[in-house]
């Protein structure tokens, strides 16, 4: 899954490189982001491992030479009855020094080729309310924007 543009490029993360994608995931949880209530490095390491050893999931990497500029993790959700197989793009962050170079849309590109890859026929994201960067970014990459309404189930 290589692409690249210049000396940019994206590909699945390593195990290797866990310490490095937690600590780019810290950057969502400024503002106007949050950090989830329960959310802890332990439940990040757990994600983390999940993405990169589960065949349906992943985390995509886009790197500029050796260094991790940013990140898009991706889900496969079973099929739906309605619309068939989804991709659901959880985590998507470009290190704040690296944004609006470009290396979003070839993130967002890269979660695309893997959905594509897997059958999708679509990919979806929730966005905070507050995210108006992120939400134009959305727009201008052509996708649709919708509402997405969440309901807490902590034990």
């Amino acid at each position: 899954m290589e692409q690249g543009t210049a000396s940019l490029s994206t590909r699945p993360a390593s195990p290797a490189e866990e310490e490095a994608v937690l600590a780019l995931i810290e950057e969502l949880f400024e503002p106007p982001g949050g950090r989830p209530r329960e959310y802890s490095l332990e439940r990040g390491r757990e994600g983390f491992r999940y993405a990169v050893q589960h065949p349906d999931a992943d985390v995509l990497l886009a790197l500029d030479g050796d260094s991790i500029v940013g990140l898009a993790s991706v889900y496969l959700d079973p099929p739906f009855i309605r619309f068939g197989k989804r991709c659901w793009l959880q985590d998507l962050v470009v290190s704040s020094s690296r944004r609006s170079q470009g290396i979003g849309a070839l993130l967002l590109d890269a979660a695309t080729d893997w959905a594509r890859k897997r059958g999708c026929t679509h990919m979806e994201l929730a966005s905070g309310e507050g995210r108006k960067d992120a939400h134009r970014f959305y727009l201008a990459q052509g996708m649709t924007g919708g509402m997405v309404f969440t309901r807490q189930v902590y034990p």
